[in-house]
């Protein structure tokens, strides 16, 4: 039995992993196109594209591997039945569930993993992502360059008329700020942009200031001026596991997303008798069309998870699981159990 199951398992390595590693680049081309999207709002070099990539990566995994491992099951043992090779086994007396038990193993330490996955690592990967998203949209601020249109920088509206792309500093810089009845007008030969501590500081040098109302006309010179602009933290704090999941924020989705990816974890465990009923065939009396029925019953799995959980929330864990038992295991003994 030990032989047999190694020379399982090898036929199931092979597919497996012709399967997951397509799917995977797939998948993650797709998430480099997203995240060179991105360089449309904010500045990002190779390696920072690299740790977004990193930070969506646990979430990658999570829904290419049970997909791939359900195919690569069935697959293995649809070969092997073409190949005539389930026939001998059925001969010397093995029985199809034999074929489930091998399976249970890899399958059961799968929705483990992805279990802890989602649980666990992809939490505190989407706060580390946000909170470097927020980050580098607030150095999007410092990105001030010569323009005709003129930047926003706090209450103000600052015109450049040079901009030193390696000592950070600009010069011919006007600022017009209008608050109530009140207008100033600022120019400055020289200015620098420093970032003191989540505040944004403009130093400008040797210029002029001009406040007027309706009823009054100020005027002043001077030789250093500050003006400060503090910027959007918006700390995401991680303070747990328990405390992500348990406070309100974004609780509705929470919610949707405990359900659906509880229920695609225990996808490969819940699926054995799928594999079985689908992968072993007669070869020359039955054609299972098995990748049409691998496509519907994927379908068919995540369908009845979206929709189940609108009316039935958290119950729709364990309705979803014992229904797809239930099914697959009726498929199972039609197919495979009462013939074999």
């Amino acid at each position: 039995m030990g032989k047999l199951k190694h020379y399982i398992f090898s036929h199931l390595n092979v597919l497996f992993f012709s399967i997951f590693i397509p799917l995977f680049t797939i998948a993650s081309v797709i998430v480099m196109i997203k995240i060179a999207t991105l360089t449309s709002i904010v500045t990002l070099n190779l390696s920072e594209m690299g740790k977004l990539y990193l930070f969506v990566l646990p979430e990658l995994l999570f829904y290419t591997l049970p997909i791939a491992f359900v195919v690569a099951g069935a697959l293995t043992f649809y070969r092997l039945s073409i190949d005539n090779e389930m026939v001998v086994f059925f001969s010397l007396g093995i029985p199809p569930h034999y074929l489930g038990r091998v399976l249970l193993l890899p399958a059961f330490l799968l929705s483990l993993l992805l279990i802890i996955d989602f649980l666990l690592i992809t939490p505190y990967m989407n706060i580390v992502n946000e909170s470097f998203y927020v980050a580098k949209k607030n150095e999007a601020r410092f990105n001030l360059t010569a323009s005709e249109f003129g930047h926003n920088f706090g209450n103000w509206m600052i015109f450049i008329k040079t901009s030193g792309k390696d000592n950070g500093k600009y010069g011919g810089i006007a600022l017009f700020n209008k608050e109530n009845k009140e207008e100033i007008f600022i120019t400055a030969n020289e200015a620098e942009l420093i970032n003191k501590n989540g505040t944004l500081q403009l130093n400008l040098s040797d210029g002029n200031g001009y406040s007027y109302t309706d009823h009054a006309f100020n005027y002043m010179g001077f030789k250093t001026l500050k003006i400060n602009d503090s910027l959007d933290h918006k700390i995401i704090a991680y303070d747990g596991l328990i405390d992500y999941w348990t406070n309100d924020t974004r609780r509705e989705r929470k919610q949707q997303t405990l359900i659906t990816n509880t229920l695609l974890g225990l996808f490969p465990l819940l699926s054995i008798f799928l594999i079985v009923a689908l992968g072993v065939v007669h070869a020359r009396h039955q054609k299972r069309w098995i990748y049409l029925w691998l496509f519907l019953s994927i379908i068919i799995y995540y369908s009845s998870i979206m929709l189940l959980q609108i009316w039935l929330l958290y119950w729709t864990i364990p309705t979803v699981a014992i229904l797809w038992l239930i099914a697959t295991y009726v498929f199972y003994r039609k197919l495979v159990a009462n013939r074999f």
